[in-house]
């Protein structure tokens, strides 16, 4: 099944998400150049911290931690650079450091230099140069998973849509190059089944046909800003996951299943672009 990550720095909620059966509770630390790149978008923007790592350790028993720090960067006046903030998300806890907007190979070979085994390494592809020199990166050792940022790479691309790039081959030619070299991967986020511009369950059909391991759980899927009664918030984690689950269940590996859902995609996501361009959905 799906490993399932969801972002949040409360313990609370991550102790509530674990028993909903969430694998991965995920710390979110970049800030440098995301306000610039996602401007006007309705995007998470966490600002996590260190403490926030250790805090969210210490509430979990089964989950992993996984924190994604900044890109590669020199030290800032009020913020460490990419050495120092590497060994203090490694002392804080973390189990996976997820390395996001990479560009090139060097960035990538730091960034594992870095680290140095110390914990398991995930690259978020989600720029176009990254594409570009993909076979490159693929090859550098020490990569233990990727996952792709869908929504960011989209903006590389110029897109309207982020699932444009799952329906025109994009996603699907980059998985295939990641299953080639044995690396487990993942792509963008859901949220809860029947909702989304994409209803998440063709998302998740398209993960298995892909042979994805792993799948963000979006904001929508629960968010937290907008439910504040903890009950109805454990409710929400609980059937939601739970009808993901049922839902994976259905997904034997048989073509003919897999391939009607592609094609569904491929028309709901040029629909959706058509009411894009025509002014529909902003």
């Amino acid at each position: 099944m799906l490993k399932l990550m969801y972002i949040t720095n409360r313990p609370d909620i991550a102790q509530i998400a674990e028993t909903a059966g969430v694998d991965r509770i995920f710390v979110d630390m970049e800030f440098i150049g995301k306000d610039e790149r996602q401007k006007g978008l309705d995007t998470v923007k966490s600002r996590h911290t260190f403490l926030d790592i250790a805090n969210i350790k210490q509430a979990v028993e089964m989950a992993e931690v996984l924190a994604r720090i900044n890109p590669i960067h020199d030290p800032l006046p009020d913020y460490p650079g990419s050495a120092v903030e590497i060994d203090r998300t490694i002392a804080a806890g973390a189990d996976i450091i997820m390395l996001p907007y990479f560009k090139t190979p060097e960035e990538v070979r730091t960034f594992l230099k870095l680290v140095n085994g110390r914990a398991r390494t995930m690259l978020l592809l989600e720029t176009r140069e990254a594409v570009e020199h993909v076979d490159e990166i693929l090859s550098i050792p020490g990569i233990d998973e990727i996952h792709i940022g869908i929504n960011d790479l989209s903006i590389s691309y110029g897109k309207r849509f982020m699932f444009e790039l799952l329906a025109d081959g994009t996603v699907e030619q980059l998985c295939f190059k990641f299953r080639k070299k044995g690396i487990p991967f993942g792509f963008g986020g859901i949220a809860s089944l029947g909702n989304g511009l994409l209803p998440s369950e063709y998302v998740i059909k398209e993960h298995y046909r892909l042979g994805s391991t792993c799948v963000i759980l979006s904001r929508s899927f629960c968010d937290v800003m907008k439910i504040h009664h903890i009950g109805i918030i454990n409710d929400t984690f609980l059937k939601g996951v739970r009808k993901i689950r049922e839902l994976e269940r259905e997904c034997a590996p048989h073509s003919e299943y897999f391939q009607k859902n592609q094609r569904m995609v491929e028309q709901k996501v040029a629909e959706i672009c058509a009411d894009m361009a025509a002014g529909r959905l902003s």
